[in-house]
């Protein structure tokens, strides 16, 4: 078990050791660069001296344990290396070299290294290290663009070379620490956060990430953030075929379903981005303002252009346009006159360009209209253009009015390299939000807003934080027959039609006993698909008709079963179970029937659920507006549609060593009030396992 106050010695450390050469010096250049007021010792038995620092020969000869190391030599060493500062208690170590489970040939050094390390912390292997810029120190062996600052967002990086380039982004964005993780032999990013968390400056985490690892111990880490007032912005790469092969070889790292990992960062309240520009706009809101109270904002500009591009895209992102309320529009109208339309987004032209006085009586009165947050639509002229005097003045205005007001303010620029950075800077240091760019900017408070209004609802304890640890399966998976899969499901209390498997000749009279009209199907452990078979007939009337199908399917099975037709359908719905290697058994909710691939209208569910994750998974499907009662339409049975997805959930928690897949499709919902039947069930188990 790694140690917390040893992650704590390793991530801001007194003294640091340096294993290696070329990398090693690079090291010692980029710490004092920073400004480390600690101890460097460097170690190499070849070398005398690195950057004027004298070598010893080996780590058995340094003066006392280092807080933290960083080691630079080739696998074979490094494992032994690792080994050295576990027994003398060092505090951790970055292992910078690769060759290790990220290769074909590396696995035993893998293993060798997990037994050296002990209870070492150690980043890596196979990575840049990490970077802190509040305490001046740097096991990072190559040129990064950070500064000190006093507080800021720590960076998780998967990748050592997005890392760096985080580091020279020009967004302003005030970077505490860079973590490049490599391969998580030893810490997780789970660790990471979980240290982190314990830093009161830092303000925001960012996540660049291929996969986790351990789903279960991630959702711990970020109930902790949570807890701790920390948002966490994640970009996750590796969803398509290729960037998921491009992880594996990269860190070892198995990407996962990226419909699973959308699933997983809704449910615990991490804004998931698409881009890192969107990822550093994103953290820089949150640095600044923290989350949002809502997504009600106000625009100001002085263009009816600008006015449309904040009105559309904002309105893409479901962000809201309250008006600006009559108190408020009518000193507007008496200050800046007939010819300017009082509206949201606001054109307020020209006419007070350049007057401090009334640009700041103009924004304070907007901002008074009690917005989440309000923006100020601001371009910047090229330095070599036109002096910025009246940019300035523009940009002092918002910042008073955001003061007078006592409600966020923010200034954005339609595109990102028209906000020089002496503007960022003076915005930063006034608590305004600079923004760069209106895509990025606008989903950057879309995704403020939705983080506060997740934790709202975490601290409600009606939806689930949590992602259940899943066993693997032993024994050979079989397909059972429909007949058996629904007498499961039957004992489970999940509805499904009245019917009977019989052979063949007594088809008919079943039909008869059950009533008319039927379904008759083949019944078989082979037959996944048999409607393409032909081993499914519907809506049978009479026995002749039942008769006549059964002997039809009797090349496919001696058996068939004789069931209820269900009619007064008002959806069909499928439920289906699956198994993801990383996530463990997950449901899926969505349009049934015929419409599954058509429409591909579904949602994934991680469990365990609560009533509440399933209402909300199913008002996001087009199929709702249907359930709901569309155009006049009976609704349908929705809490008897909960009630089912909550016992099939249950089923699949009370058989996880043994339930591979099932596929309930479809699922027929009935009017409000009559309920739900299961149409069709296919499940897939361990064989010869009991079911609970």
């Amino acid at each position: 078990m790694v140690s917390h106050d040893n992650i704590k010695r390793l991530l801001n450390p007194k003294t640091l050791a340096v294993i290696g050469g070329r990398e090693a010096s690079e090291v010692i250049r980029q710490s004092r660069k920073m400004g480390f007021k600690g101890t460097i010792w460097a170690v190499n038995p070849k070398r005398e001296e690195l950057e004027g620092i004298k070598c010893f020969r080996s780590i058995a000869d340094l003066p006392e344990a280092p807080d933290a190391a960083f080691v630079a030599v080739p696998r074979a060493p490094a494992v032994e290396v690792i080994g050295d500062l576990n027994r003398m208690g060092a505090g951790g170590a970055v292992c910078y070299t690769s060759g290790f489970s990220e290769t074909s040939d590396g696995q035993a050094y893998h293993h060798t290294l997990l037994d050296k390390a002990g209870d070492l912390p150690v980043v890596g292997p196979n990575c840049y290290g990490l970077l802190n810029y509040l305490d001046g120190a740097a096991l990072w062996p190559d040129h990064h663009g950070g500064v000190h600052v006093d507080k800021g967002v720590a960076i998780i990086a998967q990748s050592g070379n997005i890392g760096i380039s985080l580091t020279m982004q020009e967004r302003s964005l005030p970077l505490a620490y860079m973590i490049s993780v490599g391969n998580q032999a030893l810490l997780s990013i789970s660790d990471y956060i979980d240290a982190l968390c314990e830093d009161d400056r830092i303000t925001a985490i960012g996540l660049h990430l291929e996969g986790v690892e351990n789903i279960s111990e991630f959702c711990r880490a970020v109930n902790k953030a949570r807890s701790k007032g920390i948002p966490i912005v994640a970009l996750k790469s590796g969803g398509s075929d290729i960037g998921a092969e491009i992880a594996l070889s990269h860190t070892s790292t198995l990407a996962g379903s990226d419909e699973l990992y959308s699933a997983l960062f809704q449910r615990i309240g991490i804004a998931r981005v698409r881009t890192l520009s969107e990822m550093t706009e994103t953290l820089k809101l949150l640095h600044v303002a923290g989350p949002l109270s809502g997504n009600n904002i106000s625009s100001l500009s002085c263009s009816g252009g600008d006015a449309a591009l904040i009105a559309d895209f904002g309105s893409q992102l479901g962000l809201g346009f309250n008006p600006i309320p009559d108190v408020q529009a009518s000193q507007l109208r008496k200050q800046l006159g007939d010819k300017v339309s009082i509206s949201n987004p606001f054109d307020y032209h020209t006419y007070i360009w350049g007057d401090i006085e009334e640009k700041t009586d103009c924004f304070t009165r907007v901002m008074q209209g009690g917005y989440d947050i309000s923006l100020l639509v601001l371009d910047y002229p090229k330095s070599d253009l036109s002096e910025a005097h009246e940019w300035d003045i523009a940009l002092d205005a918002m910042i008073a009015a955001q003061r007078n007001s006592g409600y966020q303010a923010a200034v954005l620029a339609t595109l990102p390299e028209n906000l020089p950075e002496k503007a960022r800077s003076t915005l930063i240091r006034n608590n305004v939000v600079p923004l760069q760019g209106v895509e990025d900017g606008l989903k950057a408070i879309s995704s403020a807003a939705w983080i506060n209004a997740k934790w709202k609802e975490l601290a409600n304890h009606k939806v689930s934080s949590t992602v259940e640890k899943f066993s693997k399966i032993e024994n050979e998976i079989v397909l059972l027959d429909e007949a058996r899969a629904k007498s499961i499901l039957g004992k489970q209390g999940i509805p499904i039609p009245r019917s009977k498997t019989v052979s063949i000749s007594e088809a008919g009279l079943t039909a008869e006993q059950i009533g008319f009209p039927v379904v008759v199907k083949a019944v078989s452990a082979e037959l996944a698909h048999k409607t393409e078979a032909g081993g499914v007939a519907l809506n049978l009337q009479d026995a002749e008709e039942v008769i006549s199908a059964a002997e039809r399917m009797a090349h496919l099975s001696d058996k068939v079963l004789v069931e209820s037709m269900i009619t007064d359908v008002v959806a069909e719905v499928i439920i289906g179970v699956t198994r993801d290697p990383q996530f463990g058994l997950s449901l899926v909710v969505g349009s049934g029937g015929i419409w599954v691939e058509l429409l591909q209208d579904s949602i994934p569910l991680l469990l365990p659920i609560s009533r509440d994750d399933v209402l909300s998974a199913l008002k996001k499907l087009k199929l709702y507006r249907v359930l709901e009662g569309y155009r006049g339409q009976p609704a349908g049975d929705i809490d008897a549609l909960i009630d089912v997805i909550l016992s099939v959930a249950d089923f699949a928690l009370h058989n996880q060593k043994t339930l591979a897949e099932m596929d309930l499709n479809p699922v027929m919902v009935l009017p409000k009030g009559k309920g739900v039947v299961i149409a069709d069930a296919m499940i897939r188990m361990a064989k010869e396992e009991r079911v609970n």
